[in-house]
């Protein structure tokens, strides 16, 4: 395991997560993906997903998915946002972060977070490879180790 890598327990046996994709890179987005798929047979957890059109759009839907589809244990947010040369990115980037924290916290919600925010599209690309950077992968541990975590509270409730 690569050093700074999250050593937090990444199993949760019969997790069902949902992978929300935002495909504006395609390439990237495809790599995120195989990335998370490994993470999720490794922690023998299954995956569904949904795509939405950017970054922006994923903290609502899932919070659409968390009221509606209330199977799913776990989040993982998977997009990629290249920095421009306007503000927009500053935008994109700090709602998206800004909303996946307050479902988290508000809501209880475990959320893996991989949207990769970059200046390049090379950036993205070697934190992408599953082989390299892996940050679907990365993303989807997160999520099953919050998993794990609210499962263990749960059980030590009165």
């Amino acid at each position: 395991m690569k050093e700074g890598r999250n050593k937090a327990e990444a199993r949760a046996p019969g997790a069902r997560l949902l992978l929300v994709v935002a495909p504006y890179y395609r390439d990237i987005a495809d790599q995120l993906q195989r990335g998370a798929e490994a993470a999720a047979a490794d922690g023998e957890a299954t995956l569904d997903r949904i795509f939405v059109p950017g970054a922006f759009e994923i903290p609502a839907a899932i919070a659409h998915a968390a009221r509606r589809s209330p199977g799913y244990e776990g989040f993982v947010a998977l997009g990629c946002v290249v920095r421009g040369e306007t503000s927009h990115y500053d935008y994109v980037c700090g709602e998206s972060a800004r909303g996946l924290m307050d479902l988290s916290i508000r809501e209880g919600l475990a959320i893996g977070y991989g949207i990769l925010t970059v200046n390049t599209i090379a950036q993205a690309a070697e934190r992408a490879d599953p082989g390299r950077g892996d940050k679907g992968g990365e993303a989807t541990r997160a999520a099953l180790a919050m998993v794990a975590l609210k499962r263990r509270f749960a059980e030590a409730a009165p």
